[in-house]
């Protein structure tokens, strides 16, 4: 009879070891990760067929249609604009050199801060392409007041935004010069105070990464990409803080608020926060309120520009949300003073 070696554990006889089975939970838990995702997507679908009817009776009501309209607007009337400033921040970051800052700025900051605010007054841009391009501006080496007062200056003074104000205030011209020259004004200052006050670990370098080993074509739309997710989140999520904010807010506050001429400066300087409307179309909406003073549309034309809830999100996701609580309240303030204070000279 022929003598064989006992098989080790596990191999069927005479032939060659098997691996050792894997547990069965390591197996499962395999699986069902494998499985998670399209058991919640279909678990969405599911739900959200079963609950059309109230779903849809939601989306019918008053208020959900005022919110869709504004947050439809306002994405839609700012999109093309945060798109033109991915593109100019991407062009400047790829193909401008450094060098070309320290020659086209003056090398002291104080007189830099102007130049930059009289450069925002050739971009036909809004708030939403302002942002990405100031960014790009500081990591160039720019000095971060110079940037901005070009973020503040460029909304409000360029030759869009101006035509866009001449044709709104028809049988009012000086409103043009006073949006100019209010705008302008708060821009240096802003620029000037952040220049004197502002501290280093406040304003937190906008990130991008680097890309080292493409072309300079690679690199470019590798920065839109980048830019335009990063900003364009928050421009959503601005959109819908503000699409909530005038869903919810009674209309008659603002007709109590024009009979005092305290309360119509502050009632249109806070709209134009909660509102988030593009410069490009801002002027429209403060001529067609008609019981205010001039005065009062003007904080309306220069706060709007400068800070909003959608501006205020991007710049926190770009400069950091410790830079945009400080410089938010500032810039505010600046705005109502000095639209109130142009407003009374020309106005």
């Amino acid at each position: 009879m022929a003598i064989t070696e006992d098989a080790p554990p596990g191999a069927p006889p005479g032939g060659t070891p098997r691996e050792p089975a894997p547990p069965s939970g390591a197996r499962g838990g395999r699986t069902g990760r494998r499985l998670s995702s399209p058991l919640v997507l279909t678990s969405t679908l599911v739900l959200a067929v079963l609950a059309q009817s109230p779903i849809r009776g939601a989306l019918g009501t008053p208020v959900m249609q005022s919110w869709m309209t504004v947050f439809v607007a306002v994405t839609v009337q700012a999109l093309p604009f945060l798109v033109l400033g991915v593109l100019l921040s991407a062009a400047i970051a790829v193909f401008v050199p450094p060098s070309f800052f320290a020659r086209a700025l003056p090398r002291r900051p104080a007189l830099a801060v102007p130049v930059a605010g009289l450069a925002g007054a050739v971009l036909p841009g809004c708030e939403c392409a302002s942002v990405p391009v100031a960014g790009a501006l500081v990591r160039r080496g720019v000095t971060p007041a110079a940037a901005l007062a070009f973020l503040l200056s460029a909304p409000a003074i360029n030759p869009v935004v101006l035509t866009a104000t001449a044709v709104a205030f028809p049988r009012n011209p000086e409103m043009v010069l006073a949006r100019f020259l209010a705008s302008l004004l708060v821009a240096c200052a802003m620029g000037w105070l952040w220049q004197r006050l502002g501290r280093t670990d406040w304003l937190r370098p906008p990130a991008h990464g680097a890309h080292e080993g493409t072309t300079k074509g690679e690199s470019f739309w590798n920065s839109v990409r980048h830019d335009t997710m990063h900003a364009g989140g928050f421009l959503v999520l601005g959109a819908m803080a503000a699409a909530t904010l005038k869903a919810v807010a009674p209309a008659t506050w603002l007709r109590t608020a024009a009979d005092n001429p305290l309360l119509s400066v502050l009632a249109l300087a806070v709209l134009a926060v909660l509102l988030s409307i593009c410069s490009e179309a801002d002027a429209f909406v403060a001529a067609s309120l008609t019981q205010f003073s001039l005065t009062a549309k003007l904080v309306f034309l220069v706060v709007g520009p400068m800070i909003d809830l959608k501006l205020f999100a991007m710049q926190a996701g770009t400069f950091g949300r410790t830079f945009a609580l400080r410089f938010a309240p500032a810039t505010f303030a600046l705005a109502v003073a000095g639209a109130v204070l142009t407003g009374t000279v020309l106005l």
